[in-house]
């Protein structure tokens, strides 16, 4: 058992960690320069005018003090800065149409025309920093962003859209490393099993039906976070595979939506039914099967893996 003095060694190794990782991030993007991105303006200001400029919903110009709590500033010193660009015939003031007590913000034409190369810059920095980077460090590092922003933003932001969509390059061997790594975390699963998903996944593109199969790839913030197969086993019985979710994408109903993909193609593809098999000790999933109207039609032992199984067969009716 770690004793109190270790614990708290190891949290300020934690700590000097990620202040160690602020200093180097912050100084790498340029935001310790008296103005950010060769501008006059400081990090705050750009921040006021990029949430000015982008909206969310893109129809809603937001108040005074819901700026104040978006970006986290006090309101004293977003009022400074609110008050500097009204001078300076940036940025205005309208009622709302609904309750003309709230007083929204929105940039003029001249804080666009001054906003726009500031996002150019943005967008530039942030390319050329990409660029140096191998493609597979750049997902890495997209990646690892992203599980940042959901680890400290846990349950006070927005949740973000998750869209499913066709696979690109690169993303059918992201499915196999990925079950691959998740199921021999979770589960203890040994090689045998990452080689069976190869081979599917493999089997898939090498004899692929654009009329009767599909792929859809779940993606969140620009990281792939889930996949679902429906591949052809005859005329008329579709087969769904390698459905994935990843941890951190779980709770939302994303698997529900992975499943019922794949149900609207099939009856649109003309199947009768679908099959599917799983393992019983894959709860999460079961669930989501049963729910969807599946049912199991066969159950068996069987040692694969690295591990003692009872594998089952489920099959919904269309």
């Amino acid at each position: 058992m770690a004793t109190p003095t270790a614990d708290k060694a190891v949290r300020e190794a934690r700590i000097a960690a990620l202040r160690r990782f602020n200093r180097f991030y912050t100084q790498r993007i340029g935001v310790l320069q008296e103005g950010l991105l060769d501008s006059p303006y400081s990090l705050a200001q750009v921040r006021v005018l990029y949430e000015l400029a982008h909206p969310e919903p893109a129809d809603d110009a937001p108040t005074a003090s819901e700026l104040s709590a978006t970006l986290g500033l006090d309101e004293g010193y977003l009022s400074r800065i609110v008050h500097g660009f009204e001078a300076t015939g940036m940025l205005t003031r309208r009622p709302s149409a609904v309750d003309a007590r709230r007083q929204l913000l929105a940039l003029t034409r001249k804080g666009r025309a001054a906003f726009a190369p500031l996002d150019r810059r943005s967008h530039d920095q942030v390319g050329a920093l990409l660029d140096t980077l191998a493609p597979g460090d750049q997902r890495r590092l997209v990646a690892a962003s992203a599980a940042i922003e959901r680890l400290l933003d846990a349950g006070t932001s927005r949740q973000r859209p998750i869209e499913l969509r066709a696979p690109r390059p690169g993303d059918i061997g992201w499915v196999v490393q990925r079950h691959g790594e998740v199921y021999a975390r979770e589960y203890g699963y040994d090689a045998q099993f990452e080689a069976l998903v190869a081979a599917i996944a493999a089997r898939f593109v090498q004899q692929f039906d654009a009329r009767r199969e599909r792929c859809w790839i779940a993606e969140c913030g620009g990281m792939n976070v889930g996949s679902v197969f429906i591949v052809r086993r005859s005329a008329d019985v579709a087969k769904l595979r390698l459905l994935l979710v990843e941890p951190e994408a779980r709770g939302c109903g994303l698997g529900a939506r992975l499943v019922g993909q794949c149900i609207r193609f099939a009856r649109r593809a003309g199947y009768r039914s679908i099959v599917l098999w799983t393992q019983s000790e894959l709860a999460a999933a079961r669930r989501l099967y049963e729910q969807a109207g599946f049912r199991c039609t066969r159950r068996r032992a069987h040692h694969s893996f690295g591990r003692d199984l009872v594998a089952e067969t489920w099959r919904l009716v269309l």
